[in-house]
């Protein structure tokens, strides 16, 4: 392996962590503290407050600061998205940052506008294209339905290389504070394939509890979705995520992980019993 993986930078400058507040963010966040790295928090709680959607915001968190992770609040598929990050990127080039890493959706093809928009600005940047988070079954909008003990979804039985938010994290981090992580496009991914009803059955391993899987249709599930009044933007995704981007697109590892730190990308397993080693999902109960 690259001899970066062990050499740190010396003084990374300020970095800017937008989305410091959510799954990577925070994460992202309270590593560079550990390591003494100065960080702005990008969000909407912060001093000063960043809001993808109010662009005034932007030069007061962009002023001095050296380095910038871009997570995008809500999802770069959606229709407008590229526009934004293209108007922040320019922004943040004009404010004088060097370097910018940007969290991306694997297999979403509207994404790579906003990553050509970075690979053409100038800056040095890195793209790290995720597959679904682990997280997504303890932090996100799977938990409620694992909690229920069943995860009723229009899944399939299409697997999907679900990657850890702490993988995703560490990569970002090195590629923030390490040399030699410029112009690269890191595709992560868990190291195998699951389905969800392998998600189902991993997690009652974990828990000692039965969680099953239930495939509902499509329509259904959407039609149920738009009864609970979601807003307009959240059906969408939610309809693109399980037509889109669950078609088979994403079915394959990849050594993202591994090429960024050296390591192995983090088995779901491991997650599973992490988060049920802490009392999630009322394991032992």
């Amino acid at each position: 392996m690259k001899s970066r993986f062990k050499k740190q930078v010396e003084d990374s400058g300020l970095i800017l962590v937008v989305g410091s507040t959510g799954k990577t963010g925070s994460r992202i966040a309270e590593r560079l503290a550990r390591k003494g790295v100065s960080i702005r928090h990008g969000s909407r709680r912060a001093n000063p407050s960043f809001d993808w959607l109010q662009d005034s915001t932007w030069s007061p968190c962009l002023k001095g600061v050296e380095s910038v992770y871009i997570s995008f609040s809500g999802d770069l598929a959606v229709a407008g998205s590229s526009d934004i990050i293209v108007a922040f990127v320019s922004e943040a080039k004009r404010q004088g940052v060097k370097r910018a890493v940007l969290l991306t959706g694997r297999g979403e093809d509207e994404a790579k506008k906003s990553e050509r928009a970075l690979q053409q600005s100038g800056l040095l940047w890195t793209i790290v294209r995720a597959a679904w988070f682990n997280q997504n079954f303890s932090e996100g909008a799977f938990a409620d339905l694992v909690d229920t003990g069943q995860i009723s979804l229009p899944a399939g039985d299409t697997p999907e290389p679900f990657v850890d938010a702490d993988d995703i994290a560490d990569v970002v981090v090195a590629a923030l504070t390490e040399p030699g992580h410029e112009d690269e496009v890191y595709d992560l991914t868990g190291p195998r394939l699951m389905t969800f009803s392998d998600i189902a059955n991993t997690l009652s391993i974990a828990t000692g509890r039965e969680i099953t899987f239930l495939d509902v249709p499509h329509d259904a599930f959407i039609a149920h979705v738009q009864e609970t009044a979601a807003p307009h933007e959240v059906v969408w995704l939610l309809d693109y995520l399980f037509t889109t981007l669950l078609d088979g697109r994403n079915a394959s590892v990849s050594d993202g992980v591994e090429r960024a730190l050296g390591r192995p990308a983090k088995d779901f397993s491991a997650y599973a019993q992490s988060v049920a080693a802490a009392g999630g999902w009322g394991a032992g109960a």
